[in-house]
């Protein structure tokens, strides 16, 4: 195989990793599926193996061509910019695991104000029109519950939100103020 041959492969192994990388991170912080994620630590060591035996071979290439030795080299340094992008999924995926991203909706027929998150990292928004509805980012430091706390019409309030979350379990929920039957 000559020396384009494996220019181009470094270009399409760089660029399939970093698409097939960004789809599956994408879809995880769309849904928050624990098969995406699963998906996704199965990719990893793959797609690793694939790309170190595709760097070796365009490197052993480059110390055979010494007229196409830049380019070559070049092509495996593309390769490497995906070692830190994988780093950051990474580091992004720890901290979705450690966070409950709850939007919640106002469902009661009044504006509702003052609401406070109360549990693991907690929380505040502080006010929400009828329909309206906020995404609040909870961290879950350790084994909690998540509950939360609002006026309504000058009435004090409160729901449970989540009975039961603890690190790693981050996940996307929708919860409908007003609604919940399990007022205290």
């Amino acid at each position: 195989m000559n020396a384009d041959r494996y220019i181009k492969l470094g270009r399409l192994t760089t660029f399939i990793s970093f698409l097939l990388g960004t789809c599956i991170f994408s879809l995880y912080f769309l849904t928050s599926s624990d098969e995406v994620l699963i998906v996704g630590y199965s990719f990893i060591p793959f797609i690793v193996l694939i790309n170190i035996g595709i760097l070796i071979f365009i490197l052993i290439k480059a110390r055979q061509d010494k007229d196409s030795r830049k380019k070559l080299l070049t092509s495996c340094s593309l390769m490497l910019i995906n070692i830190p992008i994988l780093f950051l999924y990474c580091w992004f995926t720890i901290i979705l695991l450690n966070t409950m991203r709850i939007n919640f909706t106002n469902t009661t027929q009044t504006t509702l104000t003052k609401i406070n998150i109360v549990g693991c990292g907690g929380g505040k928004i502080d006010k929400l029109e009828v329909g309206e509805s906020k995404t609040v980012w909870v961290e879950i430091p350790r084994d909690c519950s998540i509950s939360i706390e609002y006026l309504s019409n000058g009435q004090r309030k409160k729901e449970n939100v989540s009975g039961y979350a603890t690190s790693s379990m981050g996940q996307k929920m929708k919860h409908a103020i007003g609604k919940n039957k399990d007022h205290f």
